[in-house]
């Protein structure tokens, strides 16, 4: 083999390895998992769960979106009508941080950075002691491209949304289409 053969080879060797280094090291999202077992792999597809409802707080812009039980349960005028959530009921509210649309001609916020990923789920047996439900925050870290649990157990939803016990601990209604 000529020199310049032997230095291609070893530079597309040190491109895979480097390639094949990048690959193995990204995080695998669904592995990612809170104290008391609620996981990330739970809310696997959640990317293509009908919208909710979409909402402002003072650090960021969420969109809410639910699994297809959970979706069922808003359409038939949950949490609003007294009945309560069905086990497996699943809601996701995916959080940005806002920017300015600076090509609108009027003033409007959108979604700029992900900042975290939020999800309840019903299970009645697994989370007798809070109310049926189960809580979890994923903190995103866009600089590594990587989420990560906020400290916090699967009831730490539980004192805040007492406040609407009433309504199964639910505090988003369905709007209108």
């Amino acid at each position: 083999m000529t020199r310049i053969s032997i230095f291609l080879m070893a530079v597309a060797a040190g491109l895979l390895a480097a390639l094949g280094g990048k690959a193995i090291s990204a995080q695998d999202k669904y592995s990612v998992q809170v104290p008391n077992g609620l996981s990330f792999s739970e809310i696997r597809g959640y990317e293509d769960w009908p919208v909710v409802a979409v909402s402002q707080v003072e650090d960021g812009l969420k969109t809410i979106v639910a699994n297809p039980i959970a979706i069922a349960a808003y359409r038939s005028g949950s949490p609003g009508n007294g009945k309560p959530f069905p086990e497996g009921s699943k809601m996701v509210k995916i959080i940005w941080k806002p920017k300015k649309n600076s090509e609108a001609p009027f003033s409007v916020n959108v979604p700029d950075k992900l900042f975290k990923v939020e999800f309840e789920e019903k299970d009645s047996k697994k989370f007798a002691d809070s109310g049926g439900w189960g809580w979890a925050t994923f903190d995103y870290d866009a600089a590594s491209d990587t989420f990560t649990g906020d400290g916090n157990d699967a009831k730490c939803g539980y004192a805040c949304h007492t406040l609407v016990a009433k309504k199964d601990f639910v505090f988003t209604a369905y709007p209108k289409r």
